[in-house]
């Protein structure tokens, strides 16, 4: 297994920058991705970077990372709040997950409050925007 992670981003993440710019910033997912491809570099980390507004694909990815990736970063999107397959999916994965999201969840709708996926995370990264990315690649790179 190669020094790899996978970050994956859940639905509606690919309108970044033009969605609830007053929750999520200015950035768009593709300026989070290359960022996160520089600091990977940096790092020894080697970024598969992914984005999928059906969950059923990100299970899959999930299963698959079990035997390719070290770790994954995951901003489930609202699939955070409702999906107990992307829950499960990381269970049996046995991979280190870090999850991230832009905004604080916990200042949002109280819907928002409940995460399937935080149990079962090695750490949740909330509130820093696009940086919360940058920040549990180095997290990772520390836990190497």
């Amino acid at each position: 297994m190669s020094n790899s992670v996978l970050i994956l981003n859940g639905p509606n993440l690919n309108m970044l920058g033009t969605r609830e710019p007053e929750h999520y910033g200015q950035d768009t997912l593709s300026q989070i991705e290359d960022r996160c491809r520089k600091l990977g570099a940096e790092l020894g980390w080697e970024i598969d970077f992914r984005q999928s507004n059906n969950e059923g694909e990100l299970v899959t990815w999930v299963q698959e990372a079990t035997h390719v990736h070290q770790a994954i970063i995951l901003n489930a999107g609202a699939y955070t709040h409702t999906s107990i397959a992307i829950h499960d999916a990381l269970k049996a994965s046995g991979v280190s997950v870090i999850e991230v999201h832009l905004s604080n969840i916990f200042q949002r709708e109280e819907f928002r409050h409940t995460s399937y996926i935080s149990g079962l995370a090695d750490g949740v990264i909330c509130g820093f925007g696009g940086v919360g990315y940058e920040l549990a690649l180095r997290t990772l790179a520390v836990k190497k």
